[in-house]
């Protein structure tokens, strides 16, 4: 006790708080060599007598270590030691890993682990809400479902050979009423599709983009079909008389929509598979797989 009241009494100048940290560190039964004042004064204006004293003070090269890194650590008399990091502490963050090495990585993670894929609508969408799937039949040769039609032997066996619809003049507007033979016109359909399918690369034919249409007779324009809504649309009427390509884009992609058909893309696209559904629906064996 004795030694470390005397080794206070010597170091009063170096500070308070430095030198209780040096008391504390110092063994209490190593003894204290005689000091001076002569090495007093010299330690307060030389640093480097401050670790010669302090080496000279502690003895042990592990004891020098220790001492010398507290000295270099306190730094000046008037600065507080409570705000610098003691040794351990300097250890302990030299060796701690590094929490987020890559920050970049860590947000790309974390990123992806609350993403949502995004959910594709169903390309084959039911009716809205108050519709139905199924309607009145509009013509003797459609069927209850929305778009479609009996096949040709049903339509046979049921003596149904001609179809009608109306058309009206452009110009005059004079409405009419045109018969088609089914079993003709249709193989004429079925000819040019097996001839030229593989050569059409899914896309309709200007023929069928850009249909010759009846003219009036009364004035020389031409007549077009008339298309009211959609649901009463006469498909069959148009496909034997090739005028599907009168039809809006809205018109043909309400079929591709009803028929479970692809229904985006430009207008020949879905012009082109209109085409091929009606012709399935009439015959399923033939060659008209999309």
């Amino acid at each position: 006790m004795e030694s470390n009241r005397l080794f206070f009494h010597c170091f009063d100048d170096v500070g308070h708080e430095e030198l209780l940290k040096l008391s504390l560190a110092t063994p209490s039964s190593s003894p204290l060599p005689s000091i001076n004042h002569r090495n007093h004064d010299s330690s307060k204006s030389n640093p480097n007598s401050r670790k010669r004293l302090f080496s000279h003070f502690f003895g042990g090269e592990e004891d020098h270590q220790q001492m010398l890194d507290l000295s270099l650590s306190i730094g000046p008399p008037g600065q507080s030691s409570s705000h610098l990091p003691s040794t351990d502490d300097k250890r302990s963050f030299s060796h701690s890993p590094n929490p987020n090495p890559n920050p970049v990585r860590q947000v790309m993670s974390t990123a992806s682990a609350v993403y949502h894929p995004r959910v594709r609508k169903n390309p084959f969408q039911t009716p809205k809400r108050g519709k139905s799937e199924t309607i009145a039949a509009p013509y003797p040769w459609a069927t209850t479902q929305r778009a479609t039609v009996y096949d040709l032997d049903h339509l046979l066996s049921h003596g149904i050979r001609m179809i009608s619809g109306d058309v009206e003049c452009k110009g005059c507007q004079e409405t009419y009423k045109i018969e088609y033979n089914l079993e003709e016109k249709f193989r004429e359909i079925k000819d040019f599709v097996s001839a030229n399918k593989l050569t059409m690369h899914d896309r309709a034919p200007p023929s069928w983009m850009n249909p010759r249409l009846n003219s009036c007779e009364t004035c020389g324009n031409s007549l077009k079909p008339i298309i009211s809504k959609k649901r009463d649309i006469n498909w069959l009427f148009l496909l034997l008389g090739q005028m599907l390509g009168c039809c809006k884009l809205s018109e043909l992609k309400y079929f591709c929509k009803h028929t479970k058909n692809h229904r985006t893309g430009a207008k020949d696209r879905v012009l082109y598979l209109t085409y091929l559904g009606l012709c399935k629906q009439l015959d399923p064996d033939g060659p008209f797989d999309v």
